[in-house]
């Protein structure tokens, strides 16, 4: 079965087989399956062409994949723009939602460890 030009995996059941896409979830998918009225643990290749025609009809009623990803993407520059404190972060690309920094978020500020005393700084003997 193909939605919106990506191939659902023919051989997951189908609320673990419409989370390929981006912007569906499980709990997404639930309820999308819960409104076309069909079993959950139903596989893909045993559905009806009848319910693959339901399934894509609500699916491609939200916004998802290409949409979706332009509408994040525009949010994040809108912060940006405005220069508001996640804008910020987002800009110097740190951790936007509170986490620490001090030990964590390593591979993001460049300070990457391999070994114990490989990222400290070395004392200058001067």
């Amino acid at each position: 079965m193909r939605i919106l030009g990506i191939t659902v995996p023919d051989e997951k059941r189908l609320e673990i087989a419409l989370t390929c896409l981006f912007g569906v979830g499980i709990s997404t998918a639930r309820k999308i399956l819960k409104q076309v009225d069909i079993d959950v643990g139903k596989k893909t290749k045993d559905l009806t062409p009848d319910e693959e025609n339901k399934i894509r009809g609500i699916i491609e009623a939200m916004k998802i994949e290409g949409n979706l990803k332009r509408e994040i993407s525009g949010n994040i520059k809108r912060l940006k723009d405005i220069k508001t404190h996640r804008g910020i972060r987002h800009i110097k690309r740190l951790p936007v939602r509170g986490q620490r920094t001090k030990t964590n978020s390593r591979t993001v500020r460049g300070n990457v460890r391999r070994t114990m005393a490989s990222g400290k700084r070395k004392e200058s003997k001067t």
